[in-house]
C-alpha cells in the first residue's frame, strides 16, 4: 500500500502528519511512503530526511492524490482535492466532522473511507492514537510561555540587593490536558498558581501539581462523557462568573483552556470582568477557535482592551510544529496498528471495534458516523 502526506494548506499550519521516523517503520513494515515537495520543511523535516530512509519525495500533487492508497493528513483536504483521490482510498486526520457537513457528503460520494481521529475514544488502548490530548500538552506548556513573554515581565519571586521582584500570579482555566500541563509549566518558572475547572475530579489533579483549586460553592457535577466537561446551569454560570470575578483581580496571566465538543467554548470572562483585571495582565484564550472563553478574544489576534493584553492564538501546537508534528504521526501510527494485522503488511479493520466505530465518518459511499448518519 503506498502512505503519503501532502503540504498542509490550512492558515497557520506548520505541521505535518507524517514524520521521517515514522515513514521508515511503514517501509519497514513493507509499503511505499511517498510525501509531497517540502511538506515537512515548515515543521524541520526537509527533504532529505525523508529521501535518507527511503521514503519517496514528489512534486505533482495532483499525480500523488490518484494513486494514494491512504491519505495521511492533519487537517482535512480541501474539497476539490477529494475528486482527485482514488476511490476506495482511505484518509485520516483531525477533519472535524462537526464544521465540514460538506466534506462528509463528497467524501462518501467518492468511496473514500475517512477515519477523524479527534473522535478517539479515551480509553486506556487508544491512549497513543489521542491527538487531542497530545496536542493540548504542547498547546498547554507553549500557552505559559507565550503568556510570560506578553506579560514582559519576571515570573518567579525574585530578591536582589536592588529589591524584591513578587511572584507572577497564574490562573488556569480549564484543567484538561492543555490545562494542567500549563499549571505544571507555570509552576516550573516560579509563578504562584490556581485553577479552575466545572469537574470535581480535577481539584484532585489540580492540587497533586503544586496549584491552588478554585472551588464555585454550588454543588453540580461538570463531568461529560469521554472525560470532557458538560455544559452547566445557568445557576451554576451565576456562581461561577461571581467567583472569577474576584480571583481575576489578582491575576497577572490568565490561560483558558476550556471546550466542550461540538459545541461553542463556554464564555468564562465576561468583558465586565476584564474590566476589573490589572493594568498589563494577560489572557492567552486556547479555545478561541470555538469562539473563545474571554467574551473579547478575537481569534488570531492580540489586542489590548480595558489595560488587558488579549491574545486568540491560531493554532497553537503549530507554534511548536517539530514536536507536535512527531507526536502527531506517531498517533497516527498508533491508528494504523490497529487497522492492520499483527505483522502490518496488510489491512485487517474490525469494523466492531470500538475504536473504528468511534472514529468512521465515511466507508463504501456511504457516511457511516453514527453522529452524522443523517447527513446522508
Amino acid at each position: 500500500m503506498l502512505f503519503a502526506a501532502l503540504k498542509e494548506t490550512a492558515p497557520h499550519e506548520k505541521r505535518v502528519a507524517l514524520t521521517p521516523d515514522v515513514a521508515k517503520k511503514l517501509i519497514e513494515f513493507g509499503h511505499q511512503v511517498s510525501i509531497e515537495s517540502d511538506a515537512g520543511k515548515e515543521s524541520g523535516y526537509p527533504n532529505g530526511m525523508y529521501e535518507k530512509v527511503g521514503c519517496s519525495v514528489e512534486k505533482d500533487k495532483e499525480a500523488l492524490l490518484k494513486k494514494i492508497d491512504f491519505l495521511l493528513t492533519v487537517n482535512s483536504l480541501p474539497e476539490e482535492d477529494v475528486a482527485k483521490l482514488s476511490k476506495n482510498s482511505h484518509m485520516i486526520g483531525m477533519l472535524k466532522p462537526h464544521q465540514n457537513a460538506s466534506l462528509l457528503k463528497k467524501l462518501a460520494k467518492h468511496k473514500v473511507t475517512s477515519f477523524s481521529l479527534e473522535l478517539t475514544p479515551r480509553i486506556t488502548r487508544a491512549q497513543s492514537m489521542d491527538v487531542l490530548s497530545s496536542q493540548s500538552n504542547l498547546a498547554g506548556y507553549k500557552a505559559v510561555i507565550d503568556g510570560a513573554y506578553e506579560f514582559g515581565r519576571a515570573l518567579p519571586l525574585m530578591m536582589t540587593a536592588a529589591g524584591t521582584i513578587p511572584a507572577a500570579r497564574i490562573l488556569i482555566l480549564g484543567a484538561g490536558v492543555a490545562g494542567l500541563q500549563a499549571i505544571a509549566t507555570a509552576r516550573r518558572l516560579g509563578a504562584i498558581v490556581s485553577a479552575y475547572d466545572v469537574r470535581a475530579a480535577a481539584k484532585e489533579q489540580v492540587e497533586s501539581l503544586g496549584a491552588t483549586f478554585v472551588s464555585v460553592e454550588m454543588v453540580e457535577a461538570g463531568e461529560g462523557t469521554g472525560g470532557y466537561a458538560k455544559e452547566m446551569s445557568d445557576a451554576y454560570k451565576k456562581a461561577q462568573e461571581d467567583k472569577l470575578k474576584e480571583v481575576l483581580k489578582s491575576q497577572d496571566i490568565v490561560i483558558t483552556t476550556a471546550q466542550i465538543p461540538g459545541k461553542p467554548a463556554p464564555v468564562l470572562i465576561t468583558e465586565a470582568m476584564v474590566k476589573t483585571m490589572k493594568v498589563g495582565s494577560v489572557i492567552i484564550d486556547l479555545a478561541s477557535e470555538s469562539g473563545g472563553n474571554c467574551a473579547s478574544t478575537e481569534h488570531g489576534k492580540t489586542q489590548v482592551k480595558h489595560g488587558v493584553k488579549i491574545v486568540g492564538p491560531a493554532n497553537m501546537p503549530s507554534r511548536i510544529a517539530t514536536d507536535a508534528s512527531q507526536l502527531y504521526a506517531k498517533n497516527i501510527l498508533s491508528f494504523l496498528k490497529n487497522l492492520m494485522n499483527k505483522e502490518g503488511t496488510n489491512l485487517d479493520i474490525n469494523w466492531q471495534d470500538e475504536i473504528v466505530l468511534a472514529t468512521c465518518l465515511t466507508h463504501d459511499g456511504a457516511i457511516v458516523h453514527a453522529n452524522f448518519k443523517e447527513q446522508n
